[in-house]
């Protein structure tokens, strides 16, 4: 049996670790010909973004931590080679975040799915909590924390992802707002660092390692275990939507409804381009749109919404839903009469966008690239940031929603990796913009995608600048150069490279973010440790 040849040594380690684990090596497509071709292409050479395709040497499909453990030892110990590593989970990357270009991409996938509920009262306080492998998909915790009538408390809209990728991450929803996102409910990871050294970490135990891994983009170590914040699972939910034709007064609304967080358990909202943009968004919207008036067209004629839901909890006094609703909207300010909405299973409106999935899927405009881009912006630089985004669009062409809603600076740990804009003192709202834009292959070439990621970039470019006073950060971030990803951690810039040099000093992790350049390691018979200072 063949294995293709990183450099001196690697062929010689990737046997060794075959040999000596129960793992299942995929080999690199060029030299098993087109079964192999198909399985890389499918899995670790591609992602949901669909712009990069690049294929790895190997795959690492582990049963275990340990083995995940193994390898890194190896090629952080080996001499003279380049060897990186990605751990790849539901491949929901945009821009190859997860890929390894002729390294080794560990699919989380294969580690055994575990899910363990502790329910824990103390008085009148809950603590109850799970812990749950890295590779498993927030949809199958939801499903099994529902069986004991417990589910965790922030969320993204999509559930078809993985752990340890959105903790990597952030992981923003509607509930952000009030539960921060969901790197503020976790409680202890299970981390293997670049080092191969399993670490198990929490805020009182190796902080600077569970800090820096929440939202540290894979640079520091692969989450193989989380402990996940739990609280009681709402019995159903009251899931209103609200139209408006002023900018301002959407933003206020959405503002406003964010202080009602006694009663307000999600906000979210998105423009609404032209008509069918609205029915096109409302798929997972279980209501008779029909019976809503027609929107006034005209080419430069554009709408919001605002979508915002009241849980009924348990220990809340939300019995009446209706009169909760009632007692919201009065003090908003949509378009009369164009405010409508249903009520739903807690699980139906958190999976929402799985029938978006599905009707997208049916049309064959699931699988295409996605050219998206998502921004962090100060409430102090929203319109600006709105102006230039329909100055680079064109509202009759655009395909797939444009999200805006507000979130709070203070319900995100500043010691964490993930980054926000900088914020006047006085200042603790911020908003997400999310361009989720598709390039249908009918209409849109090669070409035509590069020019959508020509305008992200611009737009980047701009709402960043600091002469254009927008102060917007990039989530989910694409840079290829280190001076752009130091401008974009600004202050957390030192504390990231220090951290980066504790837990993978040779820079074997996470390739595909392209921030760091691969090290050697000059000494061949010295193990590497962490340097936790």
């Amino acid at each position: 049996m063949e294995f293709p040849m990183f450099c001196t040594g690697i062929s010689f380690l990737i046997l060794l670790i075959v040999f000596s684990l129960p793992s299942e090596f995929i080999q690199s497509p060029m030299d098993f010909g087109p079964l192999s071709l198909l399985h890389a292409t499918n899995t670790a050479s591609l992602d949901f973004g669909r712009i990069y395709f690049n294929s790895p040497s190997a795959v690492l499909r582990p049963q275990s931590p340990k083995e995940i453990s193994v390898l890194l030892s190896f090629v952080s110990g080996s001499s003279y080679n380049k060897v990186t590593v990605a751990a790849r989970g539901a491949g929901h990357s945009i821009h190859g975040q997860a890929q390894a270009l002729n390294g080794i991409v560990v699919e989380m996938d294969s580690l055994p799915s575990s899910i363990k509920i502790h329910r824990k009262v103390d008085g009148e306080s809950s603590h109850s909590f799970a812990d749950v492998s890295g590779g498993t998909l927030w949809i199958d915790l939801l499903k099994e924390t529902l069986k004991v009538g417990l589910a965790p408390r922030s969320w993204t809209d999509y559930l078809y992802l993985t752990i340890g990728g959105t903790l990597s991450n952030a992981g923003i929803s509607g509930q952000t707002f009030k539960y921060g996102p969901q790197i503020s409910n976790v409680l202890q990871l299970d981390v293997v660092t670049g080092t191969g050294e399993i670490v198990t970490c929490s805020p009182t135990e190796s902080s600077e390692l569970f800090y820096g891994v929440l939202g540290g983009l894979g640079q520091f170590g692969i989450i193989t275990n989380a402990r996940i914040l739990l609280q009681d699972a709402p019995r159903k939910v009251k899931w209103v939507r609200a139209i408006y034709d002023d900018f301002d007064t959407f933003s206020k609304d959405q503002e406003l409804l964010i202080t009602m967080a006694n009663i307000v358990d999600y906000v979210e909202g998105f423009v609404v381009l032209n008509e069918d943009a609205l029915h096109s968004s409302s798929n997972a919207f279980p209501a008779n749109l029909a019976s809503i008036p027609k929107l006034q067209s005209g080419p430069s004629k554009i709408y919001y919404c605002i979508e915002f839901a009241v849980y009924d909890l348990p220990n809340k006094d939300t019995n009446n839903l209706d009169l909760v609703v009632e007692e919201i909207t009065s003090k908003l300010r949509f378009m009369e009469p164009l405010t409508y909405s249903v009520e739903v299973s807690y699980f139906d409106f958190l999976n929402r966008v799985f029938m978006e999935e599905s009707s997208l899927r049916e049309l064959g405009l699931w699988d295409v690239s996605h050219p998206w881009l998502n921004m962090f912006v100060p409430k102090s630089g929203i319109a600006q940031f709105r102006a230039l985004l329909l100055e680079n669009i064109s509202p009759s062409t655009f395909e797939g929603p444009i999200l805006i809603y507000p979130m709070l600076r203070d319900k995100w740990n500043s010691n964490m990796s993930a980054v926000l804009p900088e914020f006047d003192a006085d200042e603790n709202i911020m908003y997400v913009v999310s361009m989720l834009q598709s390039a249908n292959p009918n209409s849109c070439s090669q070409e035509c995608l590069q020019g959508f990621l020509r305008r992200n970039n611009l737009i980047t470019k701009i709402a960043t600048d600091p002469m254009s006073k927008i102060g917007a950060k990039q989530y989910l971030a694409h840079y290829t150069e280190e001076k752009q990803w130091r401008e974009h951690f600004g202050g957390k810039w030192q504390q990231f490279l220090a951290r980066k040099s504790a837990f993978d000093p040779l820079n074997i992790l996470s390739p595909g973010q392209r921030i760091f350049k691969r090290k050697y390691n000059t000494s061949p018979y010295t193990h590497l440790t962490v340097n936790s200072q």
